[in-house]
This record gives C-alpha cells, structure tokens and sequence, in this order.
C-alpha cells in the first residue's frame, strides 16, 4: 500500500511540479515602474490594464486582424474574434511573448505565415482551439510547452512537424478528424518531455503507434479502437492515466496480459464490448469497467491467490490496490460475490 500510495504522490508531485515551473515562469510579475512611456503604447482595439502592464486583452471585440504587438507583452488574449490569419509582421516587436490565446477564431493553415510562430523564441503556452485548421501548424518554436488544438478539423501531421519540440510536455488534439493514417512511426519523434497526450473524439480504429516514452496520461476516449497490440505498453513504461471510454474493445482485442502494466493507476474502459473483467495489475487504484457486456466477475483474475502471499505478508498489504471500482451498465446478476469484497480490502467505491 505504501509503495502505491508513493507512486501516486509521485505521479501527482511530476505532473504539478511541470505545471507550477511553467506558471511560475508566466506569471512573473512586474512593476510598472520597469517601463517608460513609450512601452506603455496599447492597440486602440485592445485593453491594457496597468495594473498588468505585460497583458494585452482583445478578446470578444471583432476583430479581423491582429493589432501589433507591443515589445513588454508576455500574455496576449485574442479569443472569440474573427481572425483568418496570422502573419509575421503583429509580432515583429513582440519577443517577450509567452502566452497567445487565440481560441474561437477562424484561423487556416494558409492563413499561418511560416515564421510566425517560430519567431516567437519564449513562447510556452498557444491555444488555437476551435478554429479551421486542417493540420497541425508547423513549425513552432522550440520553447513550447503546451499546443491546445481541440476543436479544429486537423486530419493531418505533416512529418516532423515535433521534432524540435523537446519541452512540450501537453499536447492536446481532442475532437479532431484524425484517421489512423494520420500517424507514421516517427510522428510522435522528439517529444523527449511529454506528459499528457489527449486524441479523444477523433476516428482512430487502432492505437497510436510509438508513442513518447515519458506519456504519463493518455486520453483516447470517443475514438472505434478495436485492439490494443501485444506488448503496447513497454513503449510507455510510465502511463499512469489511461482512458479508453467510448471505444470498441472486445475481450479479442486485447493483449494477452490484458493491462497488467505496474504504472498504470487509473484505468478506464467504460462503454465498451467487454464480456469479461480484463487482467489489472495489483498497483491498479481507480478501475472503470461500466456499460460493457460483463456477466460474471471472476474474482481469481483481478485478486491474487492469498495462498501464494510470501510468508512474512498479509494480503491487506500485498493484495490489490483498488478503491474505485465500477461495473454498473453490464450484465451482471445480483448478488454480488462476497469474495469480490473480501478481496478488495481497500475497496471505497463499488458501484454495481
């Protein structure tokens, strides 16, 4: 129990301390004093608080173009506009960007300028949710740590669009139009640092081949998976989060030694085609199995033989995990097997 417990604090510990360096790095303040006259020049389209002289706020105004950019502005908000494109010229002063929100416009790939992005040298956060992009833009620039593109139509990666993009540690592609011939085995090469990859609400039939070996949270639900290959885990030693809802996994499809991966705390497959409880692993804390085709829970595939426990062990200390375990929407006759409660000691939730 400790060495789970140690394990989540560690997964948690990784994923806010990433978070914290990156808002730390952002959110820098600054006295107004540290500007002259001249700096505190602001779009007449814009809002400049200067309170927070290093913000400019565009957002929910109409706007067709972007204004330029001042030099001391680290965060920009451009969102719910009608922007097409974004050219080259709006950031020619503006090197200290680190924030661009440009969420709920009508941007195109044509409508990019090549180098406008990449010119941005210190920029770690670009939203561009919900808007007309067909492909993931390229290239950006190195510095990035965060790409949001949910709500696009991207069906495309062109090659090498990350291999420079050795900080992101989110990428974000949910409700997209990407197939699975969207992917080739080194579309995923160079992201060395990467947490959190989210492809859920797309078309994918199978999984997504040679992912980055740092993946910790992996969201591929609303996706028609089929299968998971044999072996599909050792590429991904850490995934601790992995959410597979919504899908078309059957009992076939899956690898022989079901999710019996010793990283993965958080498991979810609810609204799938199972008919049987996969094989977990004891590390296993939060289990979603709900709204499948499960008749029978066989206690034996998710609970270790007490009788095999080292001599000096309990089964409290050496048995499963789990605490969040729910099988409600399946084929399941009451009553429950009181073995299934017996087994899971640490049990919290059961919804049934």
């Amino acid at each position: 129990m400790a060495t789970t417990v140690c394990l989540l604090i560690w997964v948690v510990f990784i994923t806010d301390s990433v978070w914290t360096r990156t808002v730390r790095q952002v959110y820098e303040v600054h006295d107004p004093e540290d500007f002259n006259e001249q700096d505190f020049d602001c779009p007449r389209e814009c809002f400049c608080p200067p309170s927070f002289p290093t913000a400019l706020y565009c957002e929910n105004r109409g706007l067709k173009e972007i204004p330029a950019i001042p030099s001391r502005i680290w965060y920009l908000y451009l969102e719910n506009n009608l922007i097409e494109t974004i050219p080259e010229k709006p950031f020619e002063n503006a090197t200290q960007l680190r924030w661009i929100n440009l969420n709920k416009n009508k941007i195109t790939n044509d409508g990019i300028e090549r180098g406008a992005l990449s010119q941005l040298k210190k920029l770690l956060f670009l939203f561009l949710e919900d808007n007309e992009l067909e492909e993931v833009p390229s290239p950006l620039p190195r510095s990035l740590e965060q790409l949001q593109l949910a709500r696009n139509k991207v069906s495309r990666i062109p090659q090498g669009t990350f291999s420079n993009l050795e900080n992101l540690t989110l990428l974000d592609l949910q409700h997209n139009k990407l197939l699975d011939n969207a992917f080739q085995r080194d579309t995923f090469k160079g992201l060395k640092n990467l947490m959190q990859l989210n492809m859920a609400k797309n078309a994918l039939r199978n999984m997504p081949p040679r992912l980055p070996a740092n993946t910790m949270q992996l969201f591929l639900d609303n996706n028609s998976i089929e299968g998971i290959p044999e072996n599909y885990f050792n590429v991904i030693p850490k995934v601790a989060f992995l959410r597979l809802n919504h899908n078309k996994l059957s009992d076939s499809g899956l690898p022989s030694s079901g999710f019996d991966v010793s990283s993965i705390l958080d498991l979810q497959l609810s609204h799938n085609r199972l008919t049987k409880v996969p094989r977990i692993n004891a590390h296993l804390q939060h289990l979603h199995l709900d709204h499948n085709k499960i008749r029978n829970v066989n206690v034996s595939v998710i609970c270790p033989a007490t009788s095999t426990l080292p001599a000096d062990q309990d089964s409290f200390s050496y048995g499963p995990h789990l605490s969040y375990l729910r099988l409600d929407g399946n084929e399941i006759k009451p009553p429950v097997p009181m073995d299934l409660m017996t087994c899971f000691r640490l049990l919290q939730t059961l919804i049934i």
